[in-house]
């Protein structure tokens, strides 16, 4: 079973492509949202992060998000912090995930931080998602209700585009949605031939 990274930067795209691929019946792991849940579920966890980042950092036993993100998009020390109580509790669930799909051609692995927390390593091809700056930026002001400059600020602090294309085994460029499923396609049967 191959473990295939799938990532992008913000607003380009990645989890529409890592839907593409559950229809196609593959596994998908998607680290944000499994990292949500597991700070949403476990007791260990929202301990460490209520000592380091305060009471506040649960509202009626659910993670706030907003109070989180204020601290740790704001100050690299406080961000490092919080992934390193957070990401070792993902990589245990996600070897769980790899084990019980271990029969299959092969697991999507989506990570908007892939190569940022050297997720990398854990897979045997990468594909980046990009999509042109404009429209990332709709997207994100569209979903988030953010405003343009958060946006910026948020992309300003990811891996740029050109080093990820450079470390991707497949680009996906995300322009049409008819574009993107043909384009999964063909990776997809790529992925089962070789």
């Amino acid at each position: 079973m191959k473990v295939i990274g799938l990532t992008g930067g913000i607003g380009s795209g990645k989890t529409t492509v890592a839907k593409l691929f559950q229809e196609l019946h593959i596994p998908t792991y998607i680290a944000d949202t499994e990292a949500k849940e597991i700070m949403n579920t476990s007791e260990k966890l929202k301990e460490k992060i209520i000592k380091n980042f305060g009471e506040n950092s649960y509202k009626n036993r659910k993670l706030n998000r907003e109070y989180l993100a204020n601290i740790v998009f704001n100050d690299k020390n406080k961000l490092e912090l919080l992934n390193s109580i957070v990401h070792p509790e993902v990589f245990k669930h996600f070897e769980m995930f790899k084990e019980n799909n271990r029969l299959k051609d092969y697991i999507i692995y989506e990570n908007a931080i892939l190569f940022e927390n050297g997720s990398d390593k854990l897979c045997d091809k990468i594909i980046v998602v990009t999509a042109p700056l404009e429209n990332r930026i709709e997207r994100v002001i569209k979903r988030d209700k953010s405003t343009k400059e958060e946006v910026l600020a948020r992309i300003d602090k990811q891996l740029p585009d050109e080093i990820k294309i450079e470390k991707a085994d497949y680009v996906i460029e995300n322009k049409t949605e008819s574009e993107l499923k043909l384009k999964v396609l063909k990776i997809h049967n790529e992925l089962l031939n070789n």
